[in-house]
């Protein structure tokens, strides 16, 4: 039995849950709407303020499944209530961005500025002119923009120069300078 799947989902006062026809679920919160069909073999329901998810039978989809479905949902609930957020920093001589009305522009060392729309449910905001933070209800929308801003300068692994995530990890190279013997 999937540990994952089998946990119950408890359900926030604030946040209305309603599972439709063909496992489409909806989750009302204060911080918007989230819709999603999950996988017609998964048998959600909910009872009281608990969502629970079962799988029909052992067949290894239907396992694989079952833990999905749950964290699908969780994620939903929390993305209602929290919400989620990315922050990346920008590194780099002369590289920094700004907020234009629903625009992103970024001037990332190329001949043009790099400007990038807001999406409808994300949220962008640029505290100051190195740091971005991506902010919305769903995890997958929020992950994905945030993932297309730092595609626009990756990181390099000689100067550490580029947008990355605040948490990760540049792993740095010497240069060609580095690796002559004397």
């Amino acid at each position: 039995m999937s540990r994952i799947g089998r946990a119950p989902i408890t359900v926030p006062a604030d946040v209305t849950v309603t599972i439709g026809d063909a496992n489409v679920v909806t989750v009302k919160g204060p911080k918007g709407t989230l819709e999603q069909k999950l996988h017609a073999n998964m048998q959600i329901s909910m009872d009281g303020n608990v969502i629970t998810v079962a799988r029909p039978n052992e067949e290894k989809e239907n396992k694989s499944l079952h833990g999905l479905t749950r964290t699908l949902i969780n994620n939903m609930i929390v993305g209602v209530t929290q919400g989620y957020s990315k922050e990346l920093d920008v590194n780099g001589v002369g590289y920094r961005v700004a907020k234009q009305g629903k625009q992103l522009v970024m001037n990332l060392g190329y001949s043009h500025q790099v400007i990038m729309e807001e999406i409808p449910g994300i949220t962008i905001d640029v505290p100051s002119p190195n740091k971005i933070i991506i902010s919305g209800p769903d995890k997958q929308a929020v992950g994905q923009f945030a993932a297309e801003v730092r595609e626009k300068r990756p990181p390099e692994p000689y100067k550490g120069k580029g947008i990355k995530y605040v948490d990760e990890y540049i792993r740095r190279k010497e240069g060609k300078a580095g690796g002559k013997k004397k």
